[in-house]
């Protein structure tokens, strides 16, 4: 062989081996997933079966992102969590978002996927208590976990209701020892999600519906909109792409179990095995049927928002903490991440 015809064959395998270095680097870069932690609003729970069922069956995967999904601490926390850099996305209370929004925007998480539409926020005591409405809590000592983000709530319901604030004393505990404080008479009430309560009433033996009243923010002007799953800034501006996949395999694992509700249950088990298939069962249609299958999503589809009424929201939240600004509907929420709306109607 002479040295021109080898010099010209080594040319050869030199460039075979370059395109193989390429053709390999391509498809590791292919292969590699954006980690996204994601925060929830509470501990593991049917209603937050969505989730589990995205991670489940690969939803998140085939969107290139390597999810992480943690239990929370309370729906405003999750929105802090967010905010703070800690997690990339949350499941949590949007109204501790605008709060934010108004204050520190540069840190505000966005909304991205509506899933509570219905305003969830109640004030809870003992039938027979003689706290019947808003008025009657002047004096009283009421509880919730400090997180709480109806707690949070509370000086915007008081000054739609038209009572003191600072005329009702709190105290905080534990979220997993609320129920038991209101029963056991150390508090005169509680506050916290409808849902929420009465399903750890129910598990506590406790019957609801005789045993217990509920006083609701909706009944004293506050329709504001509840909890969304939420990007942090640096996931919104820098991975716009991956927060689309992010809700559209969300809106997945939504759309799955709404189809098949025993699988909100077989995915919950497999992280709480503990958790009891009944109780889960009842909650999960309760919570559906209060807080997310309203007409406006029935209309609008799952994960989507009113603009009008989300501004209407943002007004109520900002007048009633006095916040140094009213945030734009764009610091709040943002729709373009949605799916097609036929990819998430609900029959």
């Amino acid at each position: 062989m002479n040295l021109a015809k080898l010099k010209s064959l080594l040319r050869a395998a030199g460039g075979v081996a370059a395109l193989a270095g390429v053709l390999t680097a391509a498809t590791a870069s292919a292969d590699e997933k954006l980690p996204v932690k994601f925060i929830l609003n509470w501990k593991y729970q049917s209603v937050q079966s969505g989730f589990f069922v995205a991670e489940d069956k690969g939803y998140f995967a085939d969107e290139g992102i390597d999810i992480t999904i943690d239990q929370g601490n309370g729906s405003s926390a999750a929105i802090k969590n967010v905010a703070s850099g800690s997690y990339d996305a949350g499941f949590g209370d949007i109204n501790a978002l605008i709060r934010i929004a108004a204050v520190t925007p540069a840190d505000a998480p966005i909304g991205v996927y509506m899933i509570y539409n219905q305003p969830p926020f109640v004030i809870v005591t003992k039938n027979g208590s003689g706290i019947n409405g808003p008025a009657d809590l002047m004096g009283k000592t009421l509880g919730a976990p400090a997180s709480d983000a109806t707690y949070k709530l509370f000086p915007a319901f008081a000054q739609k209701a038209g009572i003191d604030a600072g005329k009702v004393n709190w105290s905080h505990m534990k979220g997993n020892l609320r129920e038991q404080m209101l029963m056991r008479g150390e508090v005169d009430a509680v506050s916290g999600y409808n849902t929420t309560i009465w399903f750890s009433a129910k598990g506590m033996g406790v019957d609801p519906a005789k045993d217990l009243k509920f006083i609701s923010f909706a009944d004293h002007g506050m329709d504001i909109y509840s909890n969304s799953v939420v990007v942090s800034q640096k996931l919104y501006k820098e991975h716009p792409d991956k927060v689309a996949g992010l809700v559209r395999a969300i809106n997945k694992g939504f759309m799955d179990v709404l189809a098949d509700p025993e699988l909100a249950i077989k995915s919950l088990k497999k992280r709480a095995p503990l958790a009891k298939d009944d109780l889960e069962r009842d909650r999960f249609k309760t919570v559906f049927d209060l807080l997310v299958f309203s007409d406006e999503m029935k209309k609008l589809g799952l994960g989507a928002i009113d603009p009008t009424r989300m501004e209407r929201s943002i007004g109520i939240v900002s007048e009633a903490y006095k916040l140094p600004a009213t945030p734009a509907l764009s610091q709040v929420f943002d729709t373009k991440f949605l799916p097609p709306a036929e990819t998430r109607l609900v029959n």
